[in-house]
């Protein structure tokens, strides 16, 4: 039986759409296409239900046949979402007061989608998690009540079945999958205690004993959590708002790893800057993380937070598994240009190299510019199957595809060789390094590069044929090595001779003869490398300094500088 093909739902400033799959994607016969902005489209869980709100009503209609399950007189609807079941309807609009109702009216509705009836209105003033969250079977659903979690059985929510009290609960992730349910909580620090995260599972809340794991750390103003397809363990991104020692513009991030039975961890990450993302593999026994300045890093780490393989270095921060997890993309979205690398998981060999320039968004799908607004649906192996501009004077906002059910889609052979298309690929070329005008008439040399590229690497123990080590073993190995290159550094440089043997091009850089003149070029070059790297942080968002502007502020006058002593050898 061959798989489904799954539709495409488009919204955007001419209204709401439903689409078949590549290669077509026409518009879906059975859908009667809205002519009105839509505030917001989502579908079930399982993708046989639709829901989207227009300005005037809420309505929900069966993907297949198009026919109407429900229609709520909901018009300032801004948010929807089902139940994993899709018994329930969630709705929230902002909350509002007016002189008729001083205390405002309950905002969020959840609605049994069989009957229509409300089950019940309930006041949620941020929108920050502002729906429930079910387990899979729905036997359990949580809400976060002024800093404390509320627990409901069954889709009774006339009923609080269990509280977590817990002084200032900030945020809160249900695990997947079914019972036991499993919980984790995230405390944020105050008057010097640390903030901490915590794994309960349901209904065993209280008690000292009751955590199945906890990890605190300092340097937390938020978190972002996520639990592995398994529920057998959760990654911490924890961040803070500002970087004290000015490194980096967006904050500090560490990343921890606790496990349901009682292990935590902090990932170590060679490489300092940013943490852009975060991802499980669906085998739930590894995850991927793109870290570190630009050019960023890319690393799989097993359970035992162990590096597996290393991707090297890249313009690159977001990382995307396949549903079936053989497959990982690796993309530079947002302010950087597109590029995306897609990956074979199981022989860790790369795929393609597509690219994607304006592209804001992926999803195994890209909107909201006014310039080159559009979609694009692609093979993993780099060819474009389908194509979709937005036609002058209007927007689209948003493009979602319908999901369904694990194992709806086998896991299949990853191939190498282009998927047939008209509209052919978007490689990326080659680029080449880039390099400051004064040196641009010089031979390429190491030297001259801003970055030194890393290439990818398989981190598995013996993966290269060598003996694996101990922990111990490798600290002292490391030990060794610092001690080396510090011996090293502290000898002194020998002096030039006198009369120094002329260098051809290809082994050394030109030389003055003066060994003044050439120690100046040297240090020049030095300073005008640290300015590109500043200017590449800045471009990538990063507020500078006042002392490290005024740094950029002389790259004219350094190169000057350095074009005069090059023009005097």
């Amino acid at each position: 039986m061959a798989p489904p093909i799954p539709l495409l739902a488009v919204r955007g400033s001419d209204g709401t759409s439903l689409l078949g799959g590549p290669p077509t994607c026409e518009q879906h016969s059975a859908f009667q296409r809205d002519s009105r902005p839509s505030r917001c489209v989502t579908f079930s869980r399982d993708g046989t239900l639709f829901a989207w709100c227009n300005g005037l009503s809420v309505s929900v209609v069966k993907s297949s046949d198009g026919s109407v399950v429900s229609t709520f007189d909901l018009p300032k609807t801004s948010l929807l979402d089902f139940s994993p079941r899709h018994s329930v309807l969630a709705t929230w609009q902002p909350y509002s007061k007016s002189q008729d109702s001083p205390q405002g009216d309950p905002n969020l509705q959840l609605w049994d989608l069989q009957s229509g009836q409300l089950i019940k209105a309930l006041y949620q003033k941020k929108v920050e998690s502002w729906c429930p969250s079910w387990s899979e079977d729905e036997k359990i659903s949580v809400r976060s009540v002024n800093n404390e979690l509320h627990f409901y059985e069954n889709n009774d929510f006339n009923t609080i079945a269990n509280k977590l009290h817990m002084q200032k609960v900030s945020d809160f992730v249900l695990s997947p999958g079914g019972q036991p349910s499993k919980v984790a909580v995230y405390v944020p620090g105050s008057k010097g205690a640390p903030s901490f995260v915590r794994l309960y599972q349901y209904p065993v809340l209280g008690g000292p004993t009751a955590a199945l794991a906890n990890k605190s750390f300092f340097k937390a103003d938020r978190v972002s959590m996520q639990w592995n397809k398994r529920a057998s363990a959760v990654l911490v991104t924890a961040s803070t708002e500002v970087d004290k020692t000015g490194a980096s513009y967006y904050g500090e991030q560490t990343l921890h790893y606790l496990a349901v039975n009682g292990e935590t961890a902090l990932v170590q990450l060679p490489k300092n800057g940013p943490i852009y993302d975060v991802a499980w593999s669906p085998n739930s026994a590894e995850f991927c993380v793109v870290y570190g300045f630009m050019p960023a890093k890319a690393t799989v780490f097993n359970l035992k937070c162990d590096p597996v393989f290393d991707f090297g270095t890249g313009p690159r921060n977001a990382a995307y598994y396949s549903p079936q997890g053989h497959i990982l993309v690796l993309a530079g979205f947002g302010n950087l240009r597109g590029q995306m690398e897609v990956w074979d998981v199981k022989k860790y060999k790369q795929v393609s190299k597509p690219q994607a320039p304006d592209a804001t968004h992926f999803s195994w799908c890209s909107p909201r510019l006014r310039v080159s607004n559009g979609y694009k649906i692609w093979h993993y192996t780099g060819s474009v199957l389908h194509k979709w501009d937005v036609a002058a004077g209007k927007e689209l906002w948003e493009v979602r595809w319908q999901p369904f059910p694990d194992g709806s889609f086998p896991e299949r052979a990853v191939k190498y060789q282009a998927a047939p298309s008209g509209l052919g690929s978007t490689q990326a070329p080659p680029t080449q390094a880039y390099r400051p005008p004064a040196l641009r008439h010089l031979p390429a040399t190491p030297s001259s590069k801003l970055h030194e590229e890393e290439p990818p690497q398989n981190l598995r123990p013996g993966a290269s044929g060598e003996k694996s080590l101990s922990k111990s073993a490798l600290k002292n190995q490391k030990k060794r090595e610092a001690k080396k290159a510090a011996k090293q550094d502290a000898k002194p440089e020998p002096e030039p001779p006198s009369d120094p043997a002329p260098l051809s091009n290809s082994q050394s850089e030109p030389t003055s003869g003066d060994p003044e003149t050439d120690k100046k070029i040297k240090n020049l070059k030095k300073k005008l490398k640290a300015i590109e790297e500043l200017k590449e942080q800045q471009a990538a968002g990063r507020v500078l300094q006042k002392n490290q502007l005024e740094k950029v502020q002389k790259e004219d006058q350094l190169l000057k500088e350095l074009e005069q002593l090059q023009v005097g050898q």
